[in-house]
């Protein structure tokens, strides 16, 4: 076993340099689709960058994409400076980010409410994507934040659940997130882009986006499905 490899692959990445602005590459993908990253991705032999199924937004409509901020937690029952350690997460919380979850499997507890996301929202984040529960609901969607989480619940995090740390590598489902990753969320799902092929695929899924215009057409048109794989659309 290389080690030394492994512990490079696991460890802090620093963000490479985008050639455009991170919130005008963000509100490029906002107007793509997930499947059409997936598709894009797929072509790079990237398979598993979707977050598992469970994992959806509160309310259809929904949709964001940001700078991926990471939180690691799991199960544990320590209450002391519990509060203290969440203020100082969120007050790390940059403009434009999507605060990441990885809560270790947590079938329990609300990682995210209503508190929390007015905080977050102005430190300028865009969104929360939650392997875990989210309470509050009315007054999480009164303020028109996208969230993303497997359930909801009333149960707060004190005494059941706690941070393990923040801004790190993170893994949920099979996918790993690093921070500075690119994470994008619609109606059918989450899917995670790494940041260094970020603005490549952004601009082959907004190809795959205008391409599929003119395949729609076809179809309008009353081409038989044969005669639209034949000019190169598809299904």
């Amino acid at each position: 076993m290389d080690l030394e490899q492994l512990k490079a692959d696991r460890g802090k990445k620093v963000p490479a340099p985008l050639p455009i602005p991170e919130d005008v590459l963000c509100e490029r993908y906002e107007r793509t689709f997930t499947a059409a990253v997936n598709d894009v991705l797929r072509e790079r032999g990237l398979l598993g960058q979707v977050l598992p199924a469970g994992i959806m937004p509160l309310r259809d409509h929904m949709r964001v994409c940001g700078i991926a901020f990471t939180v690691k937690g799991s199960k544990n029952l320590t209450l002391e400076s519990e509060m203290e350690q969440r203020a100082r997460m969120l007050e790390e919380i940059g403009t434009g980010s999507v605060v990441v979850w990885d809560t270790s499997g947590d079938d329990e507890s609300a990682q995210w409410g209503e508190i929390m996301t007015m905080a977050s929202k102005r430190r300028g984040c865009r969104g929360a994507i939650v392997d875990g529960g989210v309470r509050d609901t009315d007054k999480v969607l009164e303020q028109d934040f996208p969230v993303f989480c497997k359930y909801r619940t009333s149960n707060g995090m004190l005494g059941r659940f706690r941070m393990i740390g923040w801004q790190q590598p993170v893994q949920i489902g099979g996918v790993f997130i690093y921070p500075g990753d690119v994470v994008f969320g619609d109606i059918d799902g989450v899917i995670v882009v790494p940041r260094e092929l970020a603005y490549e695929v952004l601009l082959k899924a907004e190809h795959v986006k205008e391409n599929e215009k003119a395949i729609k057409q076809m179809v309008l048109d009353g081409l038989t499905p044969t005669e639209v794989v034949r000019k190169g659309g598809y299904f």
